[in-house]
């Protein structure tokens, strides 16, 4: 029996991390990504590094957020894998996707602000695609027992800083969806859960105006002297995949994996 895992942004930051992670341990990996030609050559060094391991690795360069693309990713999937096993099973679904406005809500100068059309895809982009791929592959019979789906969220839930607004949305809603999906799936033994990391310093982050002074803060919050890193993330999403005990009573939950960056003090 193969073993797979699949990857929506898994050509930087978490999803890079988590896809060569688990390769490491033995999946093999299908990885969502959206970059252009210049970006192209380090996606093809991740192929790479995975390969190594002596697993595969099939990437799909195409926007994740579009039900024409996800419904071929998907049948693809099924192609691929039932074609060399038919009791392959899917383990991990990481919904780890960074894009988004950055625009404040309200400004003396309306140009400024964000609109209709970019809330709506930050909001369709970062949380609304999690719901429509757990449906197209729960459909499809991809998403079986003992599958762990996993949804990357962060402080920005709740917390505001300037022209975050249409992300922390997105992130809440995300969560809100990650229990409403553990709920749904919880009979069919799926688990669900959002990963709150702490702040990592990822392609996504640095496109924040802010960046730099949530860094500071994060920093002189951390219990370790240090800030969180994608490769904390892929390692905690390693070892609840690869344990050789399914725990889908482990479903439902908003888990911090900060280094504890936001205990309370």
């Amino acid at each position: 029996m193969r073993t797979y895992a699949l990857i929506l942004g898994v050509s930087s930051g978490f999803g890079r991390a988590s896809a060569i992670e688990l390769a490491r341990g033995g999946l093999n990996i299908f990885g969502v990504h959206l970059d252009r030609k210049s970006g192209l050559e380090e996606v093809e060094k991740i192929k790479n590094t995975i390969e190594s391991l002596g697993v595969m690795a099939c990437f799909f360069n195409v926007n994740a957020a579009d039900a024409e693309k996800r419904g071929y990713v998907v049948s693809e999937i099924q192609r691929l894998a039932g074609s060399e096993d038919k009791s392959s099973t899917l383990k991990v679904f990481l919904h780890s996707l960074a894009f988004g406005t950055l625009k404040p809500l309200i400004s003396k100068e309306p140009t400024k602000v964000v609109s209709k059309t970019q809330l709506e895809m930050t909001l369709d982009v970062m949380a609304n695609s999690m719901v429509y791929w757990v449906q197209d592959l729960f459909n499809a019979g991809l998403l079986k027992q003992g599958c762990q789906v996993y949804a990357m969220t962060s402080a920005g839930g709740s917390k505001v800083w300037p022209t975050y607004g249409p992300v922390s949305a997105a992130k809440s809603a995300l969560e809100s969806y990650v229990r409403q999906l553990a709920y749904e799936l919880a009979p069919h033994s799926i688990s669900v859960n959002a990963i709150l990391a702490g702040v990592t310093k990822t392609p996504a982050l640095e496109k924040i105006p802010s960046a730099k002074e949530m860094l500071k803060t994060a920093l002189e919050r951390s219990q370790s002297n240090r800030l969180t890193t994608p490769e904390d993330i892929a390692h905690f999403i390693a070892t609840l995949a690869l344990s050789p005990i399914d725990n889908p009573w482990l479903t439902g939950n908003i888990i911090n994996v900060d280094g504890g960056e936001n205990l309370s003090t």
